[in-house]
């Protein structure tokens, strides 16, 4: 797929390779894209988001602290800034008013001005929200606030415009039935439309709901799913429940008025690394470490709609929100293979050398005993 069919990917996938995949579901056809020209380990793809331009701008967050910015248009890379700050890998990206604002696993929060004129290496704001950091969200109706949380560090709710101290912050629940002390670990973070409230999705396998505007500051509501850690959600169309992955690649729909399972996906076989519904379609994104993309419907009938191998451990995703996906044939076929696309398997690779080193001679042998068979078999021969 060339740079110019880039507009007409449904879903861009982040790898632990540095190449960010722009996949075709009608096609199912991939196309990588990468900054440098091949892909490297210490450039792996950590975070993605819609830059300013909306679905045609698209913020790259990768491992070496720099956020790239792609043109979903043309295919190409426009720029990069480099974040610095704290450390380990980037937990959230985000833009609002063309400034920068992302956050790492060592909890810190930077805000930077994302102008080309402008390049001070120095943030324009940063907030220090606890170490263990596993998620930043952004609230899409209130661009300016932001929730965090991570292992050992409780939800809290920021207003970047406001004060550096949090406008919320979550109480830990009552200890448990032996009086012991509950742990903390925060997974994934969404906000609720229409709305204050916030879901949280656990290590533990628990669902919580907190509302800010609650005098308590414990959840309101919880529900536990499956016996294995819970590594990503994401809101259905209609807001009125979430779809969680867990780490043996199980898939479950929470109604979050009851609190009740309303359903399970089947099909992944390794850890879920992240999810997203499309806002008006009953269409679910999942991506895992088992190298594949799916996307599953989620209402009925329930069940696996597109599977596409994607060759590289995946990190992270994002699903356009177009409807006309059906249009998108009436682009013309490509006839060339994309010079991008000349990823290879580093395991199928090594096996392929190390069966050659062990058996040399293997593909003289075989021509000889075809020879001999050849001889025996000739016109004339007395063979019995």
């Amino acid at each position: 797929m060339a740079a110019s069919g880039a507009r007409w990917n449904h879903v861009w996938v982040g790898t632990e390779t540095g190449i960010l995949k722009g996949v075709n579901l009608q096609r199912k056809q991939a196309a990588n894209f990468t900054a440098t020209g091949q892909p490297r380990r210490e450039e792996a793809v950590t975070a993605l988001c819609w830059g300013a331009g909306g679905e045609t701008q698209i913020l790259v967050g990768c491992a070496d602290g720099m956020v790239r910015h792609f043109n979903a248009e043309e295919g190409t890379f426009q720029g990069q800034r480099h974040c610095p700050g704290g450390e380990g890998t980037f937990r959230g990206l985000a833009e609002v008013d063309g400034k920068l604002i992302t956050c790492v696993d060592s909890g810190v929060l930077r805000v930077w001005c994302d102008n080309e004129e402008e390049t001070s290496p120095e943030p324009l704001l940063e907030l220090k929200v606890g170490p263990g950091v596993c998620k930043m969200r952004q609230d899409p109706a209130h661009p300016h606030v932001v929730a965090t949380g991570g292992k050992e560090n409780a939800l809290k709710v920021w207003d970047l415009q406001g004060s550096e101290e949090p406008v919320f912050r979550a109480k830990n629940v009552r200890n448990d039935w032996l009086d012991l002390r509950v742990p903390i670990w925060e997974q994934d973070i969404q906000f609720l439309p229409d709305s204050k409230k916030l879901v949280t999705c656990t290590g533990y396998h628990q669902v919580r709901v907190y509302d800010p505007a609650s005098p308590q500051r414990r959840p309101v509501l919880e529900a536990t799913y499956g016996e294995y850690p819970l590594t990503a959600m994401t809101l259905t169309p209609g807001g009125n429940s979430v779809i969680v992955g867990n780490t043996h690649g199980q898939l479950a729909e929470i109604d979050l008025r009851q609190g009740r399972l309303l359903g399970c996906l089947k099909g992944l076989a390794g850890s879920v690394r992240a999810l997203q519904c499309h806002p008006s379609k009953p269409l679910l994104a999942s991506c895992s470490l088992d190298r594949v993309l799916r996307v599953h419907r989620i209402r009925n009938p329930r069940g696996l709609e597109h599977k596409v191998y994607l060759k590289s451990r995946l990190n992270c995703l994002l699903l356009s929100g177009r409807d006309n996906w059906e249009e998108d044939l009436q682009e013309p076929q490509e006839s060339k293979a994309s010079p991008e696309d000349t990823e290879t398997d580093e395991l199928w690779a090594s096996l392929e050398a190390a069966a050659k080193r062990k058996h040399p001679d293997n593909g003289q042998s075989q021509r000889a005993l075809q020879a001999r068979h050849r001889k025996k078999k000739r016109p004339g021969s007395s063979s019995p």
